[in-house]
Parts: C-alpha cells; sequence; structure tokens
C-alpha cells in the first residue's frame, strides 16, 4: 500500500506547482480514455525508489468565514489525516504571515510529520528572507524554488527517508481473492459488506463518514479464500462538511493498492456522479477487475424498463469500463446481493486467465484477416505474433515492425477482438506493442 502525500498551505503559495515538480510533468486535464472524469489533485508518484500518492489541495486559510475559503480549509483538514506526511508550503515573497503561525500550531496538533517549505525562494534576497520562517519554532526549513526545481532535490531526499519502503509481493499471492468495496460517502457500503459476510461486521450508519479506516474482513466463498476491504467514504475528525467528497479517494487509492477485485457502489437515488467516475477511474488505471454495484435498487420507482434504462445510462457514463459486469442491489433488504459473490468469482478467474500461445496466434490471425491494420507513410503495419506476459491483469505483447504506428483505434479493436474470443469479463486488458528483432 502506497504511503501519502498531501502539500497543504495558504492559497498562492505554489502548491500546485510543487505538485506538478515532484510529480515530473504539468499534470493533464485530459485522458485518451473515453469519458474518465479525472480529479487532477491526486497522483501516483513512482519515479523515485520510493513510490507514493501525493495529494494538492486548495488553501488553508484558517482564520477565514468566506464560505469558499471555509471549504477548502475544510478539504487540507480531510487531507491531513489521511496523509503519512505532509508538506507544508509557505511564502518566501510574503513572509511569514499570522495565517502560516496557524497552520503550523495544527499540523502540531495532528501528529503527523511534517516539512516546512519555503517556496519562491529565486534569489538573494528571497534566501535572506528565510531565517524569519525559523520563528515557527522548527529546526530545518526546506528552501525551493518550485517553478524553477531549486532546492526541490534536497526535499525529495528528506522526503523520502520519511517513507516507509513500499509493500511488495501483495498482488502475486495465489491464495487468496482480496475485495474492495469503494464509493461515495452513505452509497451503503458497510451494509453490503454486512450482506456479504452475512453479518455485523462493520458498523453502518446513516451518517456520511462512518467508517474511519479500511477494515479487513476475510471469508471463505465456494472453497476460495477472499479478503474483503471496507473503505471509509470520508474519514473525519469533529464536523466536516459532508459535501467535501474528494478526500474519500485517498482510502479508495489505499483500498485499491491491495485489491485484486473492485466493487464500485453506486446510489441508485441520487445517480451516477464525477465522484462515481473518479473513483472507478483510478480502479481501471490500477489494473483492477471492476463491477458496478447499482445500491439502493429498492428505492426506485420501476416498471418493465426502467433497469434496462439505468443500466445503459449506467454503460454510457462508464465508457472506459464497458467490460465491467452491473448489478442491480439492495443492501437493505437483500434484493439480488446474493449475485455479487458469483460474479466476483468469474470476475476473479478472469482476471487470473491465462490464454495459450497458440490460440492468442489464431485469435490475431482472424483478426488481421478481418481488419487490416491501416498503411502509414505508405507502408502497411505487420503483426506478427502476440504473447502473454502477466495476470492480474491479463497483460499480452504483441510484435510488430513499426510499434510506434499503432494507432490507438487499432489497438482498441484487438482488445476487443480478445474479449470477443476470450471473454476476460469484468477484466482490463493491458496490450503492449514492440518490435520483433532483426536478425
Amino acid at each position: 500500500m502506497m504511503s501519502v502525500v498531501a502539500i497543504v498551505g495558504r492559497p498562492n503559495v505554489g502548491k500546485s506547482t510543487l505538485f506538478n515538480r515532484i510529480f515530473g510533468q504539468r499534470r493533464a486535464i485530459v485522458e485518451d480514455i473515453p469519458g474518465v472524469t479525472r480529479d487532477r489533485n491526486y497522483a501516483r508518484v513512482t519515479r523515485f525508489e520510493v513510490p507514493f500518492t501525493l495529494v494538492d489541495t486548495g488553501g488553508f486559510e484558517p482564520v477565514s468565514e468566506d464560505r469558499l475559503l471555509v471549504q477548502m480549509r475544510e478539504q487540507s483538514q480531510l487531507a491531513v489525516e489521511e496523509a503519512d506526511v505532509i508538506l507544508f508550503v509557505m511564502d518566501a515573497q510574503q513572509g511569514l504571515t499570522p495565517s502560516d503561525q496557524e497552520v503550523a500550531e495544527l499540523l502540531r496538533r495532528s501528529g503527523k510529520q511534517v516539512l516546512f517549505v519555503v517556496n519562491k525562494v529565486d534569489g538573494e534576497r528571497q534566501e535572506a528572507a528565510v531565517g524569519e520562517f525559523f520563528g515557527l519554532g522548527v529546526d530545518q526549513l526546506f528552501p525551493v524554488s518550485a517553478e524553477h526545481g531549486r532546492g526541490v532535490g534536497d526535499l525529495m531526499d528528506e522526503l523520502l527517508t520519511r517513507l516507509p519502503p513500499a509493500a511488495t509481493g501483495q498482488d502475486t499471492a495465489e491464495q487468496e481473492v482480496r475485495l474492495a468495496v469503494i464509493g461515495r460517502p452513505n452509497v451503503g457500503k458497510s451494509s453490503l459488506v454486512n450482506r456479504l459476510v452475512g453479518s455485523e461486521r462493520v458498523v453502518a450508519n446513516p451518517t456520511a463518514g462512518t467508517t474511519r479506516d479500511s477494515i479487513d474482513t476475510p471469508f471463505v466463498y465456494n472453497r476460495q479464500r477472499y479478503v474483503l476491504i471496507d473503505t471509509a467514504g470520508i474519514r473525519r475528525k469533529g464536523k466536516v462538511s459532508q459535501r467535501l467528497e474528494k478526500y474519500s479517494v485517498i482510502q479508495a487509492l489505499k483500498a485499491m493498492d491491495r485489491a485484486h477485485v473492485v466493487l464500485v457502489v453506486i446510489d441508485a437515488e441520487t445517480g451516477i456522479t464525477d465522484q462515481d467516475l473518479t473513483v472507478a477511474g483510478y480502479a481501471f488505471e490500477r489494473g483492477r477487475a471492476v463491477i458496478l454495484v447499482v445500491n439502493k435498487w429498492d428505492c426506485i420507482a420501476k416498471d418493465n424498463s426502467t433497469l434496462n434504462q439505468y443500466r445503459q445510462k449506467v454503460l454510457d457514463a462508464f465508457k472506459f469500463l464497458n467490460f465491467a459486469p452491473v448489478l442491480f442491489v439492495s443492501a437493505l433488504t437483500g434484493q439480488r446481493v446474493a449475485k455479487i459473490m458469483a460474479e466476483v468469482e468469474a470476475v476473479a478467474a478472469e482476471f487470473n486467465r491465462q490464454v495459450p500461445t497458440a490460440a492468442l496466434n489464431k485469435a490475431l490471425e482472424e483478426a488481421v484477416l478481418a481488419h487490416q491494420p491501416p498503411m502509414v507513410q505508405g507502408r502497411r503495419l505487420k503483426l506478427f505474433y502476440i504473447t502473454q506476459t502477466a495476470v492480474r491483469p491479463p497483460s499480452f505483447v504483441v510484435f510488430t515492425n513499426r510499434s510506434e504506428t499503432v494507432h490507438f483505434s487499432y489497438q482498441r479493436y484487438l482488445v476487443n477482438h480478445l474479449r470477443a474470443t476470450f471473454g476476460f469479463v469484468g477484466t482490463p486488458i493491458r496490450l503492449e506493442f514492440k518490435e520483433r528483432e532483426r536478425r
């Protein structure tokens, strides 16, 4: 499970610039995958020896009564709760402010590891001003210029020493299937967990944010060992606005780092939201098998066409998960909940499926005969053979004469053909193209 590093500080001190600098590039707003809504406040940073999840925040004004600033402050507090290490960013050009002192005191009370970063140190004048920040009573400051990269290397060296080594070997365990239940606050995740395991294993409460930690529940289904991971919609201490749901993503990310199969729970009453798409998008990015579970189906007025119409609405919204099964259940009444584990069992088998090389190459030949790759600069792209390189998720390499010319649409065609031939229901497919070595 990856550690979480949160960047906090007052508005306009350069938090997002530092976020991009640590991530290594400007965060894109759009994706090649259609239908994936992104909240660009999260990044999975893997370019250092210890990978971690980096979280940007909107701004921390501890004394403001402005409604927007109050909401931003609450979001920052939620990020602080979830973080393993906090980067507290201040502005050298503005100097130490009363707000900085307030934030520093709040962070001390949190008991979390905090690195004090003085940003916008672009020259000698700003360097001379750094000493003022020792007035916070800290032993070490990290003067940086996030815009130009100055001092960021020293900051990262220290940060990486504060992070525990990433857990290894979890995704290769063969004896159990780990199942994560994720979704927005108050969609009925805990009630669904209780139905699945047949007992009041976790606290279910109609108040959003009841679940405070991920809870693992081992159980057996059809002689197969499972570990069910219930996640918090929002972890919160004290009164935090229930409108602020974005940091539920952090808990979902932590759960998905350990999971094989992910149940994305959707509230049938409130419908599909950007938050649902965000957490499902991260499951897709992590290569997890996915089942979409529409809960509270008992609350919907129905006729003969309601289910099919709602199913189509779900498929239209989650276009990037067109391979995922969609189930309609009621955790409250138990309606159709029994179908979930049967679907999980089938999806887990597909997630671990190994296809013989001969069968793969027959399917590749059929795909090419049915639809030739397009010509590129007057030359025909040739696909020589395909082999499977991994499971969880199923991953394949296609050897070709010009790997860089394979268009995204043709890749998608080949993935769809593999699905039509072999199934792979509920699981993403990873397809890589390599050039065949010339003799």
